[in-house]
């Protein structure tokens, strides 16, 4: 196995862009991270530590991550098309699979794809297919100034990151997405909790990740999502139920309206049959007496529900 500093890939020397990187970041030693061009070559040799992340549907990336001083298990695993989550430690790599939700244009969406990684002491690679919150959010945080000791701090920040992402007004939707999260924050407890468990006094120190404090945070994170989902779903129920209170009021109404406008009804439809006998039809006022007489019967249709408490 290729020793802990010399874990990064050679191919930069005959290939002068690295291709398929959707954005790279150099660490330097006092946190700060520099933004890489991707359309440049990047210098390995040079002071810092480097996050490359690929879009591994660019088929050109592939090569390149499979022609890397990687270990063999950790090249397999950024190459694989693996649908669970997963993390392992050798000597010099800790390398695996997170789950995340996809990224729209400016929002999170309900849609969850998976984030591969694998990071020596002087380099972290990653990789997803679709545009992910937690990758997307740790970005803009180091272009913001966001400071990291090592790569270690760097993954444990997109894993924090990917608990936290953007939830949707809609109470149906944010119920699902806190179903969804709930499920990959399980995951990624069992995760580190094993982790935690284990001896990783062989790695070296930039390598080690606060297993125990990040099983915390998502133990915490995972409360407050349970929580959260739990008062949509009384918010919703509340909701539903003052809809189905307003649509019975609606409906009272519109009774009311009915049962009033019945007899008069009754009253044109008499006026209106062709037959002979109809009374009122020789007197020159007929039509104020028909009036009068539908407006009576609607008063005393109105009196009767009064009486009867229909419009309680």
């Amino acid at each position: 196995m290729a020793e802990p500093a010399k874990l990064v890939s050679t191919i930069s020397d005959t290939v002068p862009v690295i291709p398929g990187l959707v954005w790279a970041f150099r660490l330097h030693g006092d946190g700060s991270a520099e933004a890489l061009p991707i359309d440049q070559p990047i210098e390995f040799s040079h002071d810092g530590r480097l996050w490359l992340h690929f879009n591994l549907t660019d088929t050109r990336a592939r090569p390149w991550i499979a022609a890397s001083q990687l270990p063999p298990l950790a090249r397999d695993l950024l190459l694989s098309n693996d649908t669970f989550q997963q993390l392992h430690v050798i000597d010099h790599c800790v390398y695996g699979v997170f789950s995340d939700l996809v990224r729209d244009i400016d929002s999170a969406t309900e849609e969850t794809a998976f984030l591969r990684f694998a990071m020596t002491e002087h380099l972290l690679v990653s990789g997803r297919h679709q545009a992910l919150c937690s990758a997307d959010a740790t970005r803009r945080v180091l272009e913001g100034g966001y400071r990291v000791d090592n790569v270690a701090h760097l993954l444990e920040k997109i894993v924090a990151d990917d608990a936290k992402p953007e939830m949707r007004r809609n109470l149906g939707r944010l119920r699902r997405t806190c179903v969804r999260l709930h499920r990959q924050l399980t995951g990624l407890r069992v995760l580190f909790h094993r982790l935690d468990q284990k001896n990783t006094d062989h790695l070296a120190p930039a390598l080690r990740i606060h297993a125990g404090k990040l099983a915390q945070r998502l133990d915490g994170l995972d409360h407050d999502i349970v929580e959260l989902r739990e008062r949509s779903r009384l918010l919703e129920e509340e909701l539903r139920f003052k809809n189905e209170e307003e649509s019975n009021h609606h409906l009272h109404t519109l009774s009311i309206v009915t049962s009033l406008l019945l007899p008069p009804t009754l009253i044109t439809g008499i006026f209106g049959m062709n037959t002979k006998g109809l009374p009122l039809t020789d007197v020159e006022s007929g039509f104020l007496w028909a009036a009068l007489l539908m407006a009576s019967s609607v008063g005393a249709a109105y009196l009767f529900m009064r009486r009867t408490g229909i419009f309680r």
